[in-house]
């Protein structure tokens, strides 16, 4: 690996501990199976200007790359003179995942979008496509300049101007690569762990532009410019709003989705890079949800959904890319149809925006967190809310289900399943919770003139049918179930954007770039990368309750 002028500072693990200790922060937290203690603490390099700091929101996203002897040159980008966009960021959002080589290149065309899409007026601007490539400090780059191949576990955060890549597993704080976007900043990234032809990262810009690129290629590298990457919406020339999310669509080799902060979302497929022009028609009504094609087949991006009327903050796939999550300023949470391009449920905030979503591994349920303190369980098979945790302070930044965790007590998965999930906040905590669903307490409502009662019996609010398409208001406080937390612990001193679960260990992240790595109980010599390909588990049967 190049080491692009990030100089790790000595005794990078045992300054972080100092410094923990001297905020009052713990570098372990107890949970009932055991104790998670803090093994890596990474960062931004220490001489980034503060200013820099306050330009953007970290995300992270976690990558795993394996050996790829099969993979040769030629399937890579070739590199060419370079190009550098950038962008401020807003929205916090992780990935897990892991690079599998390949020596195929091709892409597949989605099928459930066309390109005879109708329209009268264009609503202005083309989507125009590119490669970027890689001249740096004044000198050229070959794919050659850096023999590794790159294996190993990565995490890539973003910090003001730059994309940071570091060694997930390393002593050294500091990254080993830099990725600088000039006059903007990167706000959004995720990582596609089955891609064929080398392009698996995704990045996108305040500016609305977007990259897909190859992060084997960009650790091989020796400059700190992007390299052999394709270029979207260049210069906003389609949508010159904020690049808020960017997904890579699961089972659909090349096709990827990327969220702007004027409440549209657009569908790219990367392996297209005809002459055509994206035109769609204008949105007549900005309330309502529309999906319109592009005219030409030969277009990119081939389709624009019209979510809502103002910023989408977050987007999250089910795991068979059957279903899409939204969640928005207006404070909505929305669920589609992706195949089907149809709104099949959602409901609103019990206040204020929603900031962050997440899915289980089964697709059961969704969590949102957002502005009103609140962690929301949503159910597909109800199409509502079943629970409401209730324990942060502040705004819920992250949240995610725990696909690793397993209470080993019980081989039965059909009934009493129990799910692991975290949140972080504003408020510096890290909250760890278990639902499970046979042992909520549904309170009824309050008879008149008499007092509360409370019963595992249905309440009005869970006995009403939801109708499929229908977006609910905030239910009363008097139907949900609340959840108390598993575990609350304070685990950094700033912020918290994000937080992500891997089979060895929890990873928390706070906005101004630090990322911090919680091994889980037994794990605490073990090297996360070891076990990163483990398969996730489905939620079973727990013996904490």
């Amino acid at each position: 690996m190049i080491n692009n002028g990030a100089t790790a500072a000595p005794s990078a693990s045992s300054s972080s501990n100092t410094a923990a200790q001297s905020l009052g922060l713990k570098n372990f937290f107890k949970t009932p199976e055991g104790r998670y203690k803090l093994q890596h603490d990474k960062t931004h390099p220490s001489s980034l200007l503060p200013y820099a700091l306050a330009k953007s929101i970290t995300q992270i996203t976690l990558a795993h790359l394996k050996d790829q002897a099969a993979q040769s040159a030629g399937n890579l980008p070739a590199l060419q003179p370079s190009s550098t966009y950038s962008v401020a960021s807003s929205g916090v959002k992780y990935v897990t995942s892991k690079l599998l080589g390949s020596s195929g290149n091709g892409s597949r065309m989605l099928g459930f979008v066309g390109g005879n899409g109708a329209g009268s007026k264009a609503n202005g601007g083309a989507s125009k496509s590119g490669h970027v490539g890689g001249l740096s400090n004044g000198g050229s780059s070959t794919i050659g300049s850096n023999t590794s191949d790159g294996k190993g576990s990565y995490l890539i955060f973003n910090v003001g101007d730059t994309l940071y890549i570091t060694e997930l597993n390393s002593e050294e704080k500091d990254p080993i690569k830099s990725i600088s976007f000039g006059n903007s900043n990167p706000v959004c990234h995720a990582f596609d762990s089955k891609a064929k032809d080398g392009h698996d990262l995704l990045i996108g810009l305040n500016s609305g532009d977007v990259y897909s690129g190859s992060l084997r290629l960009q650790l091989q590298d020796v400059g700190k410019k992007l390299v052999g990457a394709h270029h979207y919406n260049k210069d906003g020339a389609l949508n010159n709003s904020r690049c808020t999310s960017v997904a890579w669509i699961p089972e659909r080799d090349g096709a990827f989705v990327a969220a702007h902060a004027d409440g549209n979302l657009y569908v790219y497929e990367k392996g297209k890079d005809g002459p055509g022009d994206s035109i769609f028609p204008v949105i007549k009504d900005q309330t309502q949800f529309s999906v319109a094609h592009a005219r030409s087949s030969k277009s990119n991006p081939i389709a624009r959904w019209h979510i809502c009327q103002g910023p989408i903050n977050a987007i999250a796939f089910s795991a068979d890319g059957r279903h899409l999550a939204t969640v928005g300023r207006d404070g909505y949470l929305r669920v589609f149809d992706f195949l089907n391009e149809q709104l099949i449920c959602g409901g609103k905030s019990y206040y204020s925006a929603l900031l962050c979503c997440a899915w289980s591994s089964d697709g059961k349920y969704i969590l949102t967190g957002g502005e009103d303190d609140l962690v929301q369980v949503w159910s597909m098979e109800d199409r509502k809310v079943v629970a409401w945790g209730e324990g942060h302070n502040s705004w819920v930044s992250g949240v995610a289900f725990d696909s690793y965790w397993s209470s080993q007590t019980s081989e039965d998965e059909s009934e009493n399943a129990v799910y692991r999930f975290g949140s972080v906040g504003q408020d510096t905590q890290l909250l760890l919770w278990d639902l499970a669903m046979d042992e909520l307490v549904v309170p009824l409502r309050r008879p008149p003139g008499g007092s509360p009662t409370y019963s595992r019996t249905q309440s009005s609010h869970w006995d009403s049918v939801v109708p499929v398409g229908t977006l609910q208001p905030a239910p009363s406080t008097k139907d949900v179930p609340k959840l108390a937390p598993l575990m609350v612990h304070r685990v950094h001193s700033e912020p918290l954007s994000g937080v992500i679960f891997s089979h060895d260990s929890i990873l928390t992240a706070s906005r101004d770039g630090h990322v911090k790595i919680w091994t889980r109980p037994g794990n605490s010599d073990s090297q996360v990368s070891s076990s990163d390909t483990c398969t996730p588990v489905k939620p079973v049967s727990s013996g904490f309750r």
